[in-house]
């Protein structure tokens, strides 16, 4: 691809595509922004045109990753209603497949070292995307009196955890860490344990 300097049609997202596919390459510190602008067919010099550094521009695909996954989040849950329990466990099996199909973007956003208080814009998004789980993990839990009622945001947050804890140890095929379970089945499973344990479904007769 030759170089185009400062004339690239659009730069920015040029240069965020790239990184992507850096970072599934090579990892988050495994590459420069000499060879993020080499990928985009731009010089270095014009990556400063719209970024400070490389954390900068992982910083938006982090941003770019958080949106698609708010929204991914948001169709599972809308798809789950009217049940509270099928909202709630659609989301964490759209986690699972987040982390699929978006894998430069996941890196990014969980694997990068970026706080999600890099920007306003990173901050918000993320935010929006733990908002969905979030307000599952209340709609579950409106048969339990208010005061004995488990935080909303401790419930997402364990849910969260559990997602990612899946997603790292069989879901993306690290090396000896094969499970003999589908990783959807593992998270099923250690949601169902988890919210009986909590109170939120009857236990198993």
């Amino acid at each position: 691809m030759g170089k185009r300097g400062y004339h690239h049609g659009n730069l920015r997202q040029a240069l965020v595509d790239a990184a992507l596919a850096l970072i599934e390459q090579k990892g988050p510190t495994g590459f420069t922004l000499s060879e993020a602008a080499k990928q985009a067919g731009v010089t270095p010099a014009a990556v400063y045109r719209h970024f400070a550094g490389r954390e900068d521009l992982i910083a938006e695909a982090a941003r770019q990753g958080y949106a698609i996954f708010a929204d991914v989040m948001q169709y599972a849950y809308d798809k789950g209603q009217p049940s509270a329990l099928a909202a709630f466990e659609a989301t964490g099996r759209a986690y699972l497949a987040f982390a699929r199909k978006y894998p430069g973007h996941y890196i990014a956003m969980f694997e990068s070292g970026i706080s999600v208080n890099h920007s306003p814009e990173l901050a918000a998004v993320s935010a929006r995307a733990r908002g969905v789980q979030e307000r599952a993990a209340a709609e579950l839990s409106q048969h339990i009196p208010p005061g004995k009622r488990p935080p909303p945001t401790m419930v997402s947050a364990h849910i969260w955890a559990l997602s990612h804890g899946v997603v790292e140890l069989f879901a993306r095929n690290s090396p000896g860490t094969q499970s003999p379970f589908p990783p959807e089945a593992l998270l099923e499973s250690g949601i169902g344990i988890y919210l009986r344990g909590l109170g939120l479904l009857p236990p198993d007769t």
